[in-house]
């Protein structure tokens, strides 16, 4: 267990972080990561959502275990995004199918899986990530805030949302453990995100076992893909720290690019991250939580272009440290002139 930094005590501003879920194109969240680490941030808890899920798991096992930050871009440099195209068990020869065949593909795995890819490879990837963190089970994020909001139950490093859809619930991992029956120390932090990364119909859901039966858990960005206030305190005391959260998308564009819909997965897809953009763009727009956000203009790069090239990725981790530059440069601006 680890005792959360004093602010007054600390030599770094502390900070927690929301990373919102986007795909491939979170990439971007650990350049925008590197850059605050560089000008001295230190994060108390994280929370993520999907892909944001992904990074924000991996930061809070480097924060949790003291590993340098600098390493954040490497350990995600050796995720095959290629290779998360996976299928279900007798399914697998699909995953060399011939793109004239891959609408076909995608509808069989879809049929007898609910989804066109497990999710295993990514599963089985960040598994072996954490574990050489030291973190298997959320018991090993556990942390101690003697100065905690009660009306919070934040004991850990890192929560992660998720959607609940057999009880049309979001629910955060681990703090809704014990709804279910379950002890949050003994349940693996691989196993929710994968969860909060199931996005329906590209990744198979994953189910959860608990007092209320089987419950059937998918991508959280179904109800909530960017928390910005998940860790505002309830109990009328001020942060003790601020909130920064990191969108994936800097503003809404004119110009947008049009991305074709090809085949129903893709506009499963497409309908999906539609609805879910347009239920948190008020909330993320209101001016206390623009304040608080870095915006990355991922521009040109789509959620699941898992051919994105060396040179994309390299352009999107750029794009997220000029944006963090950008933010802590306002802001020292604004503090100056207070």
């Amino acid at each position: 267990m680890t005792t959360l930094p004093d602010p007054a005590d600390s030599p770094s501003p502390v900070a927690d972080v929301v990373l919102e879920g986007g795909g491939v194109r979170a990439v971007a969240l650990v350049g925008a990561i590197d850059e605050l680490a560089t000008r001295g941030h230190r994060f108390a808890r994280v929370a993520g959502t999907s892909a944001g899920a992904i990074v924000g798991s991996v930061l809070a096992a480097m924060t949790q275990s003291g590993e340098p930050l600098t390493r954040l871009d490497e350990i995600t440099r050796s995720l095959d995004y290629a290779a998360l195209r996976d299928r279900r068990g007798s399914l697998r020869w699909l995953d060399h199918t011939p793109k004239p065949f891959e609408l076909l593909a995608d509808a069989l795995a879809v049929g007898l899986h609910s989804g066109a890819y497990s999710g295993d490879r990514l599963r089985d990837w960040l598994e072996g990530v954490l574990a050489d963190l030291g973190v298997r089970t959320f018991g090993d994020l556990r942390i101690e805030d003697p100065e905690r909001d009660p009306q919070l139950s934040d004991h850990y490093r890192l929560v992660v949302s998720v959607s609940d859809v057999s009880r049309r619930l979001f629910v955060r991992l681990p703090w809704d453990y014990g709804d279910y029956g379950l002890d949050p120390d003994e349940q693996s932090v691989a196993d929710a995100v994968h969860a909060s990364a199931a996005t329906p119909y590209l990744f198979e859901p994953v189910e959860l076992e608990g007092a209320h039966g089987v419950s059937t858990l998918v991508d959280g960005g179904l109800v909530a893909n960017f928390p910005i206030g998940i860790f505002d305190r309830l109990d009328g005391h001020a942060s003790r720290w601020p909130t920064i959260g990191i969108r994936l998308q800097a503003e809404v564009r004119s110009d947008t690019p049009v991305e074709p819909v090809r085949d129903p997965v893709h506009l499963g897809v497409a309908l999906i991250e539609t609805a879910v953009e347009g239920a948190q763009t008020t909330r993320a727009m209101a001016p206390h939580n623009l304040a608080r956000t870095i915006g990355i203009d991922t521009t040109g790069v789509g959620s699941f272009d898992f051919d994105i090239t060396p040179e994309q990725r390299d352009d999107l981790i750029a794009r997220g440290r000029a944006a963090a530059k950008d933010f802590l440069d306002r802001r020292e601006v604004e503090q100056s002139a207070q």
